[in-house]
């Protein structure tokens, strides 16, 4: 993939390369992020945040490792960090004057230049383990020097923040290893290794005060606290190059040499892009972007999908929508049967989990639209896929549970969610928040969207659609879903056309329609089966771009109403306010590219001209989160990303979508 190369014209102010950040992931939950400067800037960043019980209990494990370089002439401080000076005031080290460049080409590294003196640090996870490895490559022209490393240990989750009463180790070193073992968890050994360097124990035992600017940012608790037991010395001779391996650890077992796991994750990524298949640039890069959202699940011993990073976990809607362009796009079936086969085991009354269980922790089946978005993705892994094998695959573990999915619809399940005499889904009835756009703060709920929401419709139609295929495949009769199907269409084209703003009702409810503009019409443009005329759909699509194309996404909420918020910052509760209300979605932008194809067509003029407009996606990937596509972004200019980093739905979709509607045209 291409190399992501940010300069220290980039890295520099401080306020602003502490806004970019970067992330790895080791397959089982576990993450390694922080800013592109290297100092802290959330809660949710470390470079080893292991889990304990994958993909789930996410701990902060290896804060970071500050470097700080001794000569005869004097000392320089390497460490790159935003702290709370003793006058209250926000100070920072002395280190963001030696970055010279950050780096990020599927591992991150950091180049860190002071007169005579290069240092290159890189990381990198052993995939499948807890184990972070950081590889240093020094080049000492100047005279003789000690360079001094210092890990600083943390054992808090991944939201929390740790104070020093807080940080209590049982700590030992044995050559070569430290060993700490948290006295509020005595069944973890944090291991950190080294076959060189001569162990020192520190004299202040803690660093206090270290400052987290985005945490500031959403007025939160910004204050983080680490034990700092031992530092490492190494002695640099005159004119030497040196390398220096360190490791860090919970497992028993694990590779000691950090350059040769930083070699063993670069050749994973290479096959992986070997895999997928592609020669272009965006289609590698969201390849590998794909690959931090799939993990491994213990309770089921299957692969899952994280839904965003650094805090999100699996859930059911997120994981359909996302299934497509993380595994399918990447020649990944396995891992989408994987998947496919997790969810099929826990459709409960008709519907697919809205969060995903933990052992001994019940579903939560909170969603009218997993369930629905559940056929897509069967749809797809089978448009994908296709051969006899696969077919069997589904009519035998997952098409049973399709059939219940319908009846319960049909009939009627939980959380009001039933067929109308009309043949349309109607969905939520009070506080209930069973569509994609769930905020609800106690009593209060932003976008109740209960009645009959479009989109959800658009996905019943699509489902009716693939199960009178499927029947008549499987030798059934497929005859009750056509019928279905026909008086669905006719509804929908009926009832949904908002033909004062030529474009559709968000929601119907009775005889009443939801004009707020929104972009959930799109699938009613996007899916595979539709319900409309071409002239319908036309209509819709020019809405949406006038209205809610947002570059990087598409806006939740017209500028134009009275309900619209054009950014997301702040506290919770501004926030929440935001959230459906005009902040722009990255994941909606890959259904508006399938529609906008399909309504427009595949000429040179067209797909070039769709191309561009993943223009700003692909800038983004020197901002928000190197290499990925964040969750959220403002509504307005300059579309800053916000949110969770890196989101699994925003990468899948837009991966889908160019891959399947504009790149094959190209």
């Amino acid at each position: 993939m291409k190399a992501y190369h940010l300069n220290k014209d980039a890295l520099t102010p401080m306020s602003v390369g502490v806004q970019k950040e970067w992330v790895l992931t080791n397959g089982i939950g576990g993450y390694a992020g922080r800013s592109v400067t290297g100092a802290p800037a959330r809660k949710h960043h470390g470079y080893l945040i292991a889990s304990l019980h994958p993909p789930v209990e996410r701990f902060v494990i290896l804060s970071k490792i500050n470097e700080c370089l001794i000569r005869s002439s004097g000392k320089k401080d390497f460490t790159v960090e935003q702290y709370l000076a003793g006058d209250g005031s926000t100070a920072y080290r002395e280190g963001i004057e030696y970055l010279n460049s950050f780096t990020y080409d599927g591992l991150v590294h950091f180049t860190t230049k002071a007169p005579e003196f290069t240092m290159t640090k890189t990381l990198a996870f052993e995939h499948g383990k807890n184990t972070i490895a950081v590889s240093y490559d020094i080049q000492n022209d100047g005279e003789a020097a000690t360079l001094v490393l210092t890990p600083l240990f943390n054992y808090r989750v991944h939201h929390d923040a740790s104070t020093v009463d807080t940080l209590k180790f049982d700590t030992t070193y044995e050559q070569p290893e430290i060993r700490l073992v948290p006295q509020q968890n005595k069944d973890v050994t944090i291991r950190l290794f080294t076959d060189d360097g001569t162990v020192v124990p520190c004299e202040e035992k803690y660093t206090t005060g270290m400052q987290l600017q985005k945490e500031l940012d959403v007025e939160s608790d910004a204050l983080d606290d680490n034990y700092t037991p031992y530092q490492i010395e190494f002695p640099l001779d005159a004119g030497c190059r040196k390398k220096i391996s360190i490791v860090c650890t919970i497992e028993d077992a694990y590779e000691k040499d950090a350059f040769a796991t930083a070699a063993a994750e670069m050749a994973r990524f290479d096959a992986l892009e070997k895999k997928a298949g592609y020669h272009d640039e965006l289609a590698e890069t969201l390849t590998i972007a794909a690959d931090h959202f799939l993990a491994y699940r213990q309770s089921t011993g299957l692969m899952t999908v994280l839904a965003g990073l650094p805090w999100f976990t699996d859930w059911g809607r997120d994981t359909m929508i996302a299934l497509t362009g993380l595994t399918l796009a990447t020649g990944r079936y396995q891992d989408a049967r994987d998947i496919l086969t997790t969810f099929a085991r826990y459709v409960h009354h008709g519907m697919v989990p809205n969060m995903f269980p933990d052992e001994g922790t019940a579903p939560l089946y909170n969603t009218a639209d997993a369930s629905m978005w559940y056929f897509y993705a069967v749809g797809k892994y089978l448009d994908y896929t296709g051969t006899p094998e696969d077919y069997a695959f589904v009519q035998e573990t997952i098409y049973p549970k399709l059939k219940e999915i319908i009846a319960a619809y049909e009939h009627g399940t939980d959380f009001s969610i039933y067929m109308e005499e009309d043949g349309l889904i109607h969905a939520g009835s009070g506080l209930d928040q069973v569509t994609w756009m769930d905020v609800r703060v106690g009593d209060w709920v932003a976008t109740p969207r209960h009645g009959k929401p479009v989109e959800i419709n658009a996905l019943w139609y699509h489902a009716l659609c693939l199960m009178e295929e499927w029947a008549t495949r499987f030798g059934e009769d497929g005859s009750h879903y056509a019928a279905l199907a026909a008086h669905a269409k006719e509804s929908f084209a009926k009832e949904f056309w908002n033909e004062k703003d030529e474009c559709l009702y968000d929601v119907v409810d009775g005889l009443e329609g939801d004009a707020s503009l929104r972009p959930n019409q799109i699938y009613a443009v996007s899916l595979p089966h539709r319900m409309l005329d071409a002239d319908k759909e036309k209509k819709i699509v020019d809405k949406v771009y006038e209205k809610l194309y947002a570059k990087t996404g598409l806006r939740s909420l017209s500028p134009d109403d009275k309900e619209y918020h054009p950014t997301y910052e702040g506290c919770l509760d501004k926030r929440d306010h935001a959230y459906h209300q005009g902040t722009s979605w990255g994941f909606l932008l890959g259904g508006f590219l399938t529609a906008y194809v399909h309504v427009y067509g595949t000429s040179k003029e067209v797909i070039t001209q769709v191309d561009a407009m993943l223009d700003a996606t692909r800038e983004q990937f020197y901002h928000g989160c190197i290499g990925s596509i964040a969750e959220i972004f403002d509504g307005n200019e300059p579309h800053t990303s916000r949110g969770c980093y890196a989101q699994a739905w925003s990468v899948g979709e837009i991966l889908r979508a160019y891959t399947e509607d504009i790149l094959p045209y190209k």
